[in-house]
């Protein structure tokens, strides 16, 4: 049971590039709609 405790099952560093990029996408949709909504009242 020790060793199953002791295996890693996650990699931080493929959680952080992943956490970035689904920030990163995230910044990028709101911007998008931002700009959608500007481009519209004109």
């Amino acid at each position: 049971m020790k060793t199953f405790l002791s295996f890693v099952l996650v990699s931080w560093e493929n959680g952080i590039i992943m956490i970035a990029v689904f920030g990163a996408v995230a910044v990028a949709l709101v911007l998008a709609v931002l700009m959608m909504m500007k481009g519209g009242e004109k």
